[in-house]
């Protein structure tokens, strides 16, 4: 989940030469055509690009710039660009609607207690999105999936969606099965679009990652949290880690920093030459 502050939204494709530096992958795409995609769906192959392992990365959703010296991986919103030469990745909101899109969502996409009050994550005043019943599953993904096009036409190389742990701050009336039913049905349209897609956060469902589909992860504070292992054995070591504070890129770097591509960044991934910039590495 992005830091306070931060409005998310939402080129050409890489060049040739900069996929010598990648890997070119299989990845199983798991779902099924109907919204209510689950346990029981059949994967489907999709070629994908997987980013490279332990290399430079910087996280830019606040805004994109001139990527630093070393970088060969970076994150930004959908509004902006790809980054040329480099393995770029797409940052979506998934789950959760931002509040200057709040009002283009059709009111019974919105996740309402019993009393029909929004549900809100009040640390990002984002309402959740109802993945209740397959049929508004599929409402939304069509959506979201309108934003990954988008993606694919700038050339991204890959998807962020956020948010897929939502299901945490729901106050118990989506469930996790809901949040990895409706990732499979994004999984499967980034494959589609022969895009990787990222798994971001949620540790708890890491081990989900072949029936969901879900190529590598974008992490945040795994090293402040200890959860870095998960991610590194569900996919690989290819995971992407970004630190708010020294301490986390400390312990971050200290048992991971030989495997993984991690950054320090300011909590509002906020553009350099702003007041409260960081990025170290």
């Amino acid at each position: 989940m992005p830091p306070t502050g931060v409005f998310r939204v939402g080129g050409s494709r890489t060049t040739p030469g900069a996929w010598s530096a990648l890997a070119i992958v299989i990845a199983a795409l798991a779902g099924c055509a109907s919204g209510g995609a689950g346990k029981g769906s059949s994967p489907e192959p999709a070629a994908v690009r997987l980013p490279p392992r332990h290399a430079g990365f910087d996280y830019q959703i606040g805004g994109a710039y001139p990527p630093p010296k070393g970088v060969r991986i970076v994150s930004r919103d959908r509004s902006d660009s790809p980054a040329p030469g480099l393995y770029n990745i797409c940052y979506v909101n998934a789950f959760q609607a931002q509040p200057a899109e709040r009002s283009s969502w059709p009111p019974d996409l919105l996740l309402r207690d019993a009393h029909g009050k929004v549900v809100i994550d009040e640390d990002w005043n984002e309402p959740l999105l109802d993945l209740r019943t397959p049929a508004k599953r599929t409402r939304i993904a069509k959506r979201v999936n309108r934003w990954i096009d988008g993606c694919a036409e700038k050339g991204f190389d890959a998807i962020e969606p956020d948010n897929y742990d939502s299901y945490t701050r729901s106050h118990h009336l989506l469930t996790a099965d809901e949040a990895t039913s409706f990732i499979i049905l994004l999984s499967r349209h980034a494959h589609a679009r022969h895009l990787a897609i990222a798994q971001k956060n949620t540790a708890e469902l890491a081990g989900e990652h072949e029936r969901t589909g879900l190529d590598f992860a974008v992490a945040e504070e795994c090293g402040q949290y200890d959860e870095c292992g998960v991610y590194a054995k569900a996919f690989d070591d290819r995971v992407v880690d970004i630190e708010y504070t020294d301490g986390g890129l400390r312990s971050a770097l200290a048992h991971w920093g030989s495997r993984l591509s991690i950054v320090r960044r300011d909590r509002n991934v906020s553009t350099p030459g702003t007041a409260g910039y960081v990025r170290k590495a």
